[in-house]
């Protein structure tokens, strides 16, 4: 099988269990691999044969904008979720990272693979 990927969808949303973090909008960075089969799609060359990751892209930003989740753990499940069962994806490996949750470290997160 194909993967496609996106590297370091950025987006800001309320997500964290402080009060704090209730108040602000912290950015998250997704980077997802998508398991398909690209052969059609090579071989016709056209996007309706493809997997549209401008759509998955949107449909993902749409999504982080408007949820209050308080862990990074639910919200990389509701995403993988959307993945699955709005797109023709048999697999998803999802990297969601927290960039500013820890002083001393670039980010922290969770990297989950679902598949049907």
């Amino acid at each position: 099988m194909d993967k496609i990927f996106i590297k370091d969808l950025t987006a800001e949303t309320t997500i964290g269990i402080f009060n704090w973090e209730r108040d602000i909008r912290q950015k998250v960075v997704i980077d997802l691999e998508m398991e398909v089969d690209a052969s059609i799609a090579a071989s016709t060359d056209s996007i309706s044969d493809a997997l549209d990751y401008s759509k998955i892209s949107q449909e993902l930003l749409s999504h982080i904008e408007a949820s209050h989740c308080f862990l990074v753990e639910t919200l990389a499940e509701e995403l993988a979720g959307i993945i699955l069962e709005k797109f023709k994806v048999d697999w998803v490996r999802l990297r969601l990272t927290k960039p500013e949750a820890l002083t001393k470290a670039s980010g922290v997160g969770v990297l989950i693979e679902r598949g049907r």
